[in-house]
């Protein structure tokens, strides 16, 4: 629940909510990879995006906005005007093309 998470957090557990939050939750391709990696004698793997991420960015795209997730290395500022920003999470107002696009896909 979201008291046990708010637990773990103020406990300094952040690997542990990561690993619960994704790998443990609805990342199938991130389970797999760990399974695998933890079956190779490997402790530390990349986690994937959870399910609940693209249930959040679609959400997002409803009320036009556009989150876009960058790679670190490609990590610009946006041309758009941003509404929130972060080292790699950007969310800007669609444009009337790129709502154009979200309905057609």
């Amino acid at each position: 629940g979201e008291m046990e998470v708010w637990a773990l957090e103020a406990y300094g557990a952040a690997s542990l909510l990561q690993e619960m939050l994704t790998i443990k939750s609805d990342d199938l391709e991130g389970r797999k990879r760990a399974y695998e990696e933890i079956a190779k004698g490997n402790t530390m793997f990349e986690t994937g995006v959870p399910e609940s991420f693209n249930v959040l960015q679609r959400s997002l795209r409803g009320l036009a906005l556009d989150l876009k997730v960058l790679p670190e290395e490609k990590a610009e500022k946006p041309k758009k005007i941003p509404i929130i920003t972060s080292k790699n999470v950007s969310v800007t107002l669609n444009s009337n093309k790129d709502k154009e696009e979200v309905n057609e896909g």
